[in-house]
């Protein structure tokens, strides 16, 4: 029997470890240098060193390397409002539950989420993006309410709320240079809520 030495001519391609964090990376920087709509999944990869069939295992397009994970919210707020005991009122369930999400979520990852921020807001369809994002949040919050008996309008009501303190806050942490917990911030965004609803009819009477 003759045997065959099979001589390779490239290097063969390894599992990385640290492959998700390399093409996060070099595609953030890449959308920063010249623009989201210019970059393409091979520059990413070229970059990152690594292959585009590397980079499809991490993501399904590029769009994934600014929202990947966010689209597990909705899925946890619905499990948090099923789980949450039957008694609690829904504004604590809103509070209870924006501090999961906010310490969770995105604590520890303000620069991150700035430059991310940075970058969506450069392109029409990464804002229609987000859009879509905030409002499957808000069908996930409105449908739970619903399901733990409460009516419909202000099922839809609470849900506004919620995310509308959550979008306000996590915008308003984003915008700071003070190291507060984002958690504090929706606590202060909410009392001004609050007070800005029990001031109204006063000065509309």
């Amino acid at each position: 029997m003759t045997s065959h030495v099979i001589n390779y001519t490239r290097p063969v391609s390894r599992w990385q470890p640290d492959a998700r964090e390399r093409l996060e990376r070099a595609a953030l920087e890449l959308f920063a240098e010249q623009g989201f709509a210019a970059t393409t999944v091979p520059e990413i990869t070229a970059r990152a060193g690594l292959t585009t069939r590397t980079f499809f295992r991490h993501f399904a397009d590029k769009r994934e390397v600014l929202f990947s994970g966010e689209e597990e919210v909705p899925g946890l707020v619905t499990q948090m409002m099923a789980d949450a005991p039957a008694a609690l009122d829904p504004v604590t369930l809103i509070v209870e539950g924006l501090k999961t999400i906010a310490e969770t979520r995105f604590e520890g990852r303000r620069e991150e989420l700035r430059e991310k921020r940075q970058i969506v807001r450069t392109d029409e369809s990464l804002r229609e993006r987000n859009l879509r994002k905030l409002a499957a949040l808000r069908d996930a919050i409105h449908t739970g309410f619903v399901a733990r008996g409460v009516a419909p309008l202000p099922a839809t009501l609470l849900a506004e709320i919620s995310v509308t303190l959550l979008n306000v806050s996590l915008n308003e942490w984003l915008d700071q240079t003070a190291d507060r917990p984002l958690f504090d911030i929706v606590l202060d965004t909410l009392e001004s809520l609050q007070t800005t609803v029990a001031d109204f009819p006063a000065r509309h009477a």
